[in-house]
């Protein structure tokens, strides 16, 4: 049953029940009207309606006491094979609903911390390359008004990452790392015409970040030498992960501090997660990949985070809850690895 204890219980669960994105309001909405918006809520932003992740209520989730901020970005614009990214984010909200809030692996409840949702930040659609510009200026007004606030940002397609490292890479105090769990390099100089694009995402962000990629087993030769050729970038390929866990030491190892994690879903095999745009055969599993990510939480200093390329497909809610679940285990164990 869903997290929402009471159906009539005021501000659970902002907004419809959905899995689509929001129609854009007139002007910057509030998460659920609230009267006692908090900093973040009151930037003057193209917030959609809102939505709650875990269907917490507003004492769980009220900005002032929460340590965890969730920003769905529901951006599509250059997706190349299968589309419906727009929806990942709302499909997302609407399955956390469902996630039990105790997790046996860390012996704790995440959700404790206090986790607020902002609504749907909707970009431009004047073009790919203003849309990210767009994003980057809001993403970094999300970030200075969060402060010390664990930002976790929902998609939409994989070029909204590049705007978020680059804020992110602008505010810390030494050079980030980027892990990129993907099966995609995202390395094109441009791609379909526009450097904007999902597929040059990690391109865009090489002057300012290290970047470490793992999982990767859908590359081009043009990202293969600009990888070889660029001081700072690490590739792991799929077919080098399945001996043993090797692989996760020479991902660490590789990987600097602080930390930036960018999770394609189309990492994890499509046995898993069908519901991606570009899926390719041979991906991660979801204990190992877990067993990976608890280590970096461990022992490294993770800044944000985000959960992208979700298309969801109707009628099939598993790979909806797969990814809620997974923002769940990344908060947890940001809080209790």
């Amino acid at each position: 049953m869903p997290n929402r204890r009471s159906e009539d219980a005021r501000g659970r669960g902002g907004g419809r029940d959905r899995a689509g994105p929001s129609p854009r309001p007139d002007g910057p909405v509030p998460p659920g009207g609230r009267e006692a918006a908090g900093p973040v809520d009151r930037l003057d932003l193209p917030w959609g309606l809102p939505g709650s992740f875990l269907g917490l209520d507003e004492e769980a989730s009220a900005f002032d006491e929460a340590r965890a901020v969730i920003l769905p970005v529901p951006y599509e614009s250059t997706t190349s094979w299968g589309g419906g990214t727009q929806a990942g984010p709302g499909a997302i909200l609407h399955a956390s609903r469902y996630v039990e809030l105790w997790d046996q692996e860390l012996r704790a409840d995440p959700s404790t911390v206090g986790i607020h949702t902002l609504p749907a930040l909707e970009l431009t659609r004047a073009g790919a390359e203003p849309a990210m510009e767009e994003l980057e200026e809001a993403y970094g007004k999300v970030l200075d008004a969060s402060r010390d606030r664990f930002l976790m940002m929902l998609g939409g397609e994989h070029s909204i990452s590049a705007p978020a490292i680059r804020a992110v890479a602008a505010r810390a105090d030494s050079r980030i790392s980027v892990l990129q769990l993907d099966a995609h390099a995202d390395l094109r100089a441009t791609y379909e015409g526009t450097s904007a694009s999902h597929a040059s995402a990690m391109r865009r962000v090489l002057d300012e970040a290290d970047l470490v990629g793992v999982g990767i087993r859908g590359i081009s030769k043009e990202e293969v030498e600009i990888a070889e050729s660029t001081a700072g970038v690490t590739l792991l390929f799929a077919d080098e992960m399945w001996d043993d866990d090797a692989w996760m030491d020479r991902a660490l190892d590789a990987l600097g501090d602080p930390v930036y994690i960018t999770f394609d879903v189309d990492f994890l095999d499509p046995s898993l997660m069908p519901a991606t745009g570009t899926p390719e055969p041979g991906g991660g599993d979801w204990y190992r990949t877990l067993r990976f990510l608890r280590r970096v939480f461990k022992e490294r200093r993770v800044l944000a985070c985000d959960v992208v390329e979700l298309a969801p497909i109707p009628g099939m809610p598993a790979p909806d809850f797969l990814a809620a679940k997974l923002v769940y285990k990344l908060l947890g164990y940001r809080f209790f690895a």
